[in-house]
C-alpha cells in the first residue's frame, strides 16, 4: 500500500515536469518576434539593414527586398548583387549591408522569423537623393544696357524636390521656382527676370541650392554680369580762380564700357592753340602756365562702340594779383571761398546802416516842426517864448491875450517827462503858438 502510493506521487511529479515544461516552451515561442527599424541613406552610400529577436530556439532569420527577393537566408547569401553583404548572422540578429544605394534600393524590406507560423517584421529603407549641381543659363555676354535679361538656375536629381535660393552679390533676391518631378527625383527651376541698366555691370548673381541630402554646405552656382553701355563725360578742373601763370589742369573723367579711349580735347570748336603750354596725357590737359589768351571753352569728347558723350568748361583766367587762388597743380578738389570773412563783411555793413538810420531818425524828430509863420517872423532871437509872441511881426496889440493864451498851452504840455521838455519847448509849445496865433486873427478880423 505505501510502495503504490510512492509509485503514484513520482508518476504525478513526472506528469507536472512535463507539463510545465510545454507551458515554458510555448511561452518562449510566443516572445520570439523579429525587431527591426527605419534606415535613411543619402545616394550613394551605405545602408545597414538589422533584424533581432529576444528569443529564438534556432529558428533562422530571412532578409527580404521590396520585390520579395531573398537577399540572406540564415548566413546563406541568396542573391546574387555585389552591393550586399553580410554583417553579423546568429540565432538572435541578422544584419546586412547595402553598399552604393540607389533610389531604385528604396522601399519596404522585410525580416522574416520562420516560426510556426512565421512572423516578420517590415523596415522602410529611404533614399535621399543628392540635387546636382545647379547651372545658370540665359546670360548673354555683355548685355547691354536697356536689355531685358531673364536667368534661369536649374538642378535636379534632388529627393526630396530641392529649394534654390537667388543672391544679387550679398544680398537675397526672390525668384519664380518650379518642380517638376523626373521618376522618383525632382528638377527644380528658378527664375530671375530684370532691366539692365549700367549699375549691374560687374554685380555677381549666385544660385544656391539648399538639400536635406547636402547638410550645411549648399551647392551654388556664380557668374557674373557684363554690361556694355555709352560713355557719359565730366570735366573736373584743379583751380576755383585761375591766375595768369599758374599751373592749370583739367580732367575728363569718362564712364562707359567699353571704356572710351582716347578722349578728345578741344577750344572753343577748334583744335588746342598752343600745343607747347596745352599738354594732353590721356585723359588730362594741362596748361603749364596760365594766361588770358588761354579764355575759352574747352570741351572733352569721349565715344564708344555705343555712343558719344561731351563735356564743357568755360575758363577765365584772372589778373595775377587776384588774392586767395590756389596754385597746387594736384588739387581736383573743389575749394569755397571764406564764408566767414565774407559774413563779418556783411555784418560790418548792416551794423553801419542801422547807426546811420537810428542817427537820422533822431534828428529828424528832433526838427520836426521847427518852422516859422508869418505872425512870428523875427521872434526866433527872443529870449524866452513870451517875449517872442510879444514881438511877433503887426501883433503888440494884442500881446496880453496872446500871453495868456500861451501859457495856457504851456500847462497842457506839463505832464511831459523831464527828457522831453527840449523836445515839447520846440515842438509842442510852438505848436500851441500856432493855434493861438491863428484863433487871434480870428478875433482881430
Amino acid at each position: 500500500m505505501i510502495f503504490k502510493q510512492h509509485l503514484f506521487f513520482m508518476l504525478y511529479s513526472a506528469c507536472g515536469l512535463v507539463i510545465k515544461e510545454a507551458a515554458t516552451k510555448n511561452k518562449v515561442k510566443g516572445g520570439q518576434v523579429p525587431i527591426t527599424q527605419n534606415v535613411t541613406v543619402v545616394e550613394g552610400g551605405t545602408a545597414n539593414m538589422t533584424c533581432r529577436v529576444d528569443y529564438n530556439d534556432n529558428t533562422s532569420l530571412q532578409w527580404s527586398n521590396p520585390a520579395q527577393q531573398t537577399l540572406f537566408f540564415g548566413d546563406k547569401k541568396a542573391l546574387r548583387d555585389n552591393r550586399i553583404e553580410l554583417v553579423r548572422a546568429s540565432w538572435k540578429e541578422l544584419t546586412i549591408s547595402i553598399h552604393e544605394v540607389t533610389l531604385s534600393d528604396e522601399g519596404l524590406y522585410t525580416c522574416s522569423l520562420f516560426t510556426m507560423p512565421v512572423k516578420t517584421s517590415k523596415a522602410y529603407l529611404t533614399v535621399l537623393g543628392v540635387p546636382e549641381k545647379p547651372e545658370i543659363t540665359g546670360f548673354t555676354k555683355p548685355a547691354q544696357e536697356g536689355d531685358h535679361v531673364t536667368l534661369t538656375c536649374t538642378t535636379s536629381g534632388s529627393k526630396p524636390a530641392a529649394d534654390i535660393r537667388w543672391f544679387r552679390n550679398d544680398k537675397e533676391i526672390q525668384g519664380m521656382m518650379e518642380v517638376n518631378a523626373t521618376g522618383k527625383s525632382f528638377t527644380v527651376r528658378s527664375t530671375l527676370e530684370f532691366l539692365v541698366d549700367r549699375s549691374e555691370d560687374g554685380v555677381a548673381y549666385t544660385c544656391s541650392v539648399d538639400h536635406v541630402a547636402l547638410l550645411s554646405t549648399p551647392q551654388q552656382v556664380t557668374e557674373v554680369l557684363e554690361v556694355h553701355y555709352a560713355p557719359r563725360v565730366e570735366i573736373l578742373h584743379s583751380l576755383i580762380f585761375p591766375q595768369e601763370g599758374q599751373y592749370f589742369k583739367l580732367e575728363c573723367d569718362s564712364k562707359g564700357n567699353p571704356l572710351p579711349e582716347p578722349v578728345i580735347w578741344t577750344k572753343d570748336g577748334g583744335e588746342l592753340p598752343d600745343v607747347e603750354r596745352m599738354i594732353v596725357e590721356g585723359r588730362e590737359l594741362i596748361i603749364t602756365s596760365l594766361n588770358q589768351t588761354d579764355n575759352g571753352t574747352y570741351r572733352c569728347e569721349a565715344s564708344n562702340s555705343l555712343g558719344t558723350d561731351i563735356a564743357e568748361y568755360k575758363l577765365f583766367v584772372y589778373a595775377k594779383d587776384l588774392p586767395g587762388a590756389t596754385t597746387d597743380p594736384n588739387a581736383l578738389a573743389q575749394h569755397s571761398p571764406d564764408h566767414a570773412l565774407i559774413g563779418g563783411v556783411v555784418a560790418v555793413v548792416v551794423f553801419i546802416t542801422l547807426c546811420f538810420i537810428i542817427v537820422l531818425g533822431r534828428y529828424l524828430a528832433r526838427h520836426k516842426g521847427t518852422y516859422l509863420t508869418n505872425e512870428a517872423k523875427g521872434a526866433e532871437d527872443a529870449p524866452d517864448a513870451d517875449t517872442a509872441i510879444i514881438n511877433a511881426e503887426g501883433n503888440h496889440a494884442h500881446a496880453e491875450e496872446k500871453k495868456e493864451y500861451f501859457q495856457e498851452a504851456a500847462r497842457n504840455v506839463v505832464h511831459l517827462k523831464s527828457e522831453n521838455l527840449g523836445f515839447a519847448n520846440n515842438y509842442a509849445l510852438r505848436e500851441e503858438y500856432v493855434k493861438c496865433i491863428n484863433v487871434l486873427n480870428v478875433n482881430h478880423m
